[in-house]
């Protein structure tokens, strides 16, 4: 993996709190209205509309009372949506969607268009002039078309919540990530493991706080600490995991002299929750997460599962392809400066099919889709993958031959159906 992919700053640290955008257009709204129409007054005197004071004042009115009770419902029925989807698909998905900057500034820009015509109202007949301000009457109207194009904009994005629409979007954010982290193999050749045992520890980085995620890590900036002190870093926590208290983050093995903790805490991120962008485990496992929420009796759809399958399978063939010992890095002189822990392909593997497995074990089509999927990437991916791959071939075929009794039933979830209840492959020969 080339170490500038790595160098930008982690999106979350430039990401605006959600009440922040909202606060931003109600201020510049407010300061806008009651400024303008004095200094349009002042500037172009003569610039006035044919609308009589009375019927400004009563579209001004009509606006800003319209657009607080749209406010009201619209945003109502989209956290209904949002904490629906939330209890059929993931809470930790559905959190994504909720916090798109597309709802704070279609709540800033409906925020902006009432206070806009409430304060505007005070440019209106000022000082008994009778005159209304043309150019603060196009505003008001500029405002409310854009509140219209917000409006809409607002509807697609719930109509993301849908679970086509909630498994596209995770498995893109997926394929982002393998594309970002992870280069294309060029040989099937083993790397050697990394051996640290030989090296002095001088220094621990530990945590102290409440449990966060590792979101993220500045291989660069960690790669120039380590440079300068001679050493060598190494991240005891993979990106993704909780730390908690009194948890040792990284150590610092070899060096000369000691690294500023401050520094060292600069070029790590911790955060609330689990991020896509360093995490290449956490698309599969939203979508393992979909997948086995759709299988529990409360749900029982099978179908949604099967779809989760069509989107892990994508993930990991991409991933098949890829070179995934990438946590070993070097500087310029080519000395290791930098190990920070990846899955390894048997990490994902399972993470994307142990507990679909298990849930699904009762179910002929979720069972059908994964010897689908297997049989395929065995015949697809590079021959020192198919291990693993037969491995959960065998536990797939082990899982149908105990769950069925019935002869029938077992040969109909013992064939390979990329739809799970559609096509079966008849006819195609698998190892």
């Amino acid at each position: 993996m080339n170490n500038d992919q790595y160098s930008r700053i982690h999106s979350s640290r430039n990401r605006a709190r959600p009440w922040l955008i909202p606060a931003l257009y109600a201020v510049a709204a407010l300061a806008f209205g009651l400024t303008f129409p004095r200094v349009e007054s002042q500037i172009f005197p003569g610039l006035v509309s044919k609308m009589s004071v009375g019927d400004a004042t009563t579209i001004y009115s009509a606006i800003a009372s319209g657009m607080i009770a749209m406010t009201g419902i619209v945003f109502s029925l989209a956290f209904v949506m949002v904490q629906f989807s939330a209890s059929s698909y993931s809470p930790r998905l559905v959190l994504w969607i909720a916090r798109d900057p597309a709802l704070s500034h279609a709540l800033g820009v409906f925020t902006a268009t009432f206070l806009y015509a409430l304060s505007a109202l005070t440019g209106v007949d000022r000082d008994g002039s009778g005159k209304v301000p043309v150019i603060s009457v196009w505003v008001v109207f500029v405002l409310l078309l854009a509140s219209v194009a917000m409006f809409i904009k607002l509807i697609q994005l719930i109509g993301r919540l849908q679970v086509n629409q909630i498994l596209v979007f995770t498995g893109d954010r997926g394929r982002e990530v393998v594309g970002t982290t992870y280069p294309i193999r060029k040989s099937e050749a083993i790397k050697e493991p990394i051996d640290l045992s030989g090296m002095a520890c001088t220094q621990t980085l530990v945590y102290k706080g409440k449990p966060r995620s590792l979101q993220a890590v500045d291989v660069n900036g960690l790669l120039g600490l380590a440079a300068s002190s001679g050493g060598v870093i190494e991240m005891t926590v993979a990106v993704g995991d909780t730390v908690i208290e009194l948890m040792p983050v990284l150590r610092v093995l070899g060096a000369r002299q000691p690294v500023d903790e401050r520094r060292l805490w600069n070029e790590i991120e911790i955060g609330d929750e689990r991020t896509f962008e360093q995490d290449p485990k956490y698309s599969i496992r939203l979508l393992v997460d979909i997948a086995i929420r759709a299988l529990s009796p409360a749900i029982n759809d099978p179908t949604t599962a099967v779809q989760a399958l069509d989107q892990i399978e994508d993930l990991l063939t991409r991933l098949g392809q890829r070179d995934l010992d990438v946590g070993a890095y070097r500087d310029d002189e080519g000395d290791l400066r930098l190990v920070v822990p990846f899955p390894t392909w048997e990490d994902l593997v399972r993470l994307a099919l142990d507990e679909i497995c298990f849930c699904g074990a009762t179910s002929v089509q979720v069972m059908r889709r994964m010897n689908a999927l297997l049989g395929d990437m065995i015949l697809h991916l590079p021959e020192d993958r198919r291990r693993v791959l037969q491995h959960w071939q065998g536990r797939v075929r082990s899982t149908i031959t105990r769950t069925f009794v019935n002869e029938e039933e077992k040969a109909e979830a013992l064939q390979e159906d990329r739809q799970g209840l559609g096509v079966p492959h008849l006819n195609l020969q698998r190892p």
